[in-house]
C-alpha cells in the first residue's frame, strides 16, 4: 500500500512546474531606410585662398566646404513592391551609380570606337578642306593673272593692228604754220 500513496506525488510534481515561455522578439523584416525616408543630399565645393570678409587680418588656405543641399525628409508617396515595403524613391541621377554589365560595356567600347573614328575621319576632311581652300585661291589668282595677260595680250593686238595698218598706207605730209623744220630739237 505503500506504493500507492507515491502515485499521486508523482501526478502533483508534474503539475507543479510550469513550463517557461520563451519570448523572442519579432525580427522586423530588412528595410531600406530610403523607403521611408529620402537622403540629405551634401555636394563639396572647393574654395581658393581668400581673405576673411569679417577681419582683414585673417587669410583662408584652400579648402573644401561641404553645404547640405537638401535635408532629409520623410517619403510620403506609398508604393508597394514585394511584401509590401515600401520601394525605394527615385534617386538623383548625377549621384547615382552607373549601372554596369557586359551590354552596357559593350556597347559603350562601341561608342567610344564610333567617335574615335568619327573624329578621325573630321580631320581628314578638315586636311582635304585646307588642301582644297588653298587650291581655290591658287585658282583665283591664276584667273585674275589671265585676265590681266589677256587685256594685255588684247591691247598689243591693236596696237599692232594700228601700225600694220599705218605702215601700209603712205605717210603724209605734216603741214607745219611754223618756219621751224619738223624734226628740231628744241623744246
Amino acid at each position: 500500500m505503500k506504493t500507492y500513496y507515491l502515485i499521486p506525488l508523482l501526478f502533483l510534481s508534474a503539475c507543479s512546474t510550469t513550463p517557461k515561455l520563451a519570448l523572442h522578439p519579432q525580427q522586423s523584416p530588412p528595410m531600406d531606410n530610403a523607403a521611408v525616408r529620402y537622403p540629405e543630399v551634401v555636394r563639396a565645393y572647393h574654395v581658393g585662398r581668400y581673405v576673411d570678409p569679417n577681419d582683414d587680418l585673417v587669410m583662408h588656405e584652400q579648402h573644401a566646404i561641404y553645404r547640405v543641399e537638401e535635408n532629409t525628409r520623410w517619403n510620403f508617396h506609398p508604393s508597394f513592391g514585394d511584401d509590401y515595403l515600401p520601394a525605394a524613391p527615385p534617386r538623383d541621377a548625377a549621384f547615382a551609380p552607373a549601372p554596369v554589365n557586359d551590354a552596357i560595356l559593350a556597347e559603350v567600347n562601341s561608342q567610344r570606337l564610333a567617335t574615335t573614328e568619327i573624329m578621325m575621319q573630321a580631320r581628314t576632311l578638315t586636311t582635304a578642306l585646307s588642301q582644297f581652300q588653298n587650291a581655290l585661291q591658287q585658282t583665283k589668282t591664276n584667273y585674275q593673272e589671265t585676265a590681266i595677260l589677256r587685256a594685255s595680250v588684247d591691247d598689243m593686238k591693236r596696237r599692232l593692228a594700228a601700225l600694220e595698218t599705218a605702215q601700209g598706207q603712205s605717210p603724209t605730209p605734216s603741214i607745219s604754220t611754223t618756219n621751224e623744220p619738223p624734226d628740231s630739237l628744241s623744246p
